[in-house]
């Protein structure tokens, strides 16, 4: 009987733990709301040779929101490498409280969070990511030691992410 009690216990610890996995959400290390571009480009722009994959989105743009998954998959797979993923998002500085921090809350976002709402300066920015971009969402950007080594507009799938990744680390 003992036996029996210490098994039952150990399955309904099991399975509160894994239940307390399946509900738990990663919460990205950094979410801030910048007005600077130069404050968010500094943070992919490093002189080191981590992989930077910088993603512009936004929560009202449905490709950005299609292809997230893909990049959260991509963000866990190479954590544990010289790799740093950046979620760039186009939205409204009235929407971070609730449209974006909710967005992240729910969908499991865990990279780091930029809301970049430097508007006025769009067209400064936006070719200093690159000279062909048209400013159109999503786009994805990548930067080793400091310089732009890919940078796609449009979505990416993620086996040509991974691909691209791959070919650059």
């Amino acid at each position: 009987m003992k036996k029996f009690i210490g098994i039952c216990t150990l399955l309904l610890t099991i399975t509160s733990c894994d239940k307390k996995a399946e509900t738990a959400v990663e919460k990205p290390q950094v979410l801030e709301l910048s007005t600077d571009y130069n404050s968010v480009f500094n943070q992919f722009t490093k002189q080191n040779d981590t992989l930077y994959i910088v993603n512009f989105w936004a929560t009202w743009c449905q490709p950005c929101v299609e292809e997230l998954p893909d990049f959260m998959k991509i963000n866990s797979e190479f954590k544990s490498e010289k790799f740093k993923m950046i979620l760039v998002s186009l939205d409204k500085a009235a929407d971070f409280e609730t449209k974006v921090k909710n967005y992240i809350k729910t969908n499991n976002i865990s990279p780091d969070v930029y809301v970049l709402t430097d508007n006025k300066r769009m067209n400064e920015w936006i070719p200093k990511i690159n000279k062909t971009w048209s400013g159109a969402i999503p786009a994805t950007a990548i930067y080793k030691n400091g310089k732009q080594v890919f940078f796609t507009e449009g979505q990416i799938s993620y086996n040509d992410l991974v691909k691209t990744i791959n070919k650059f680390k």
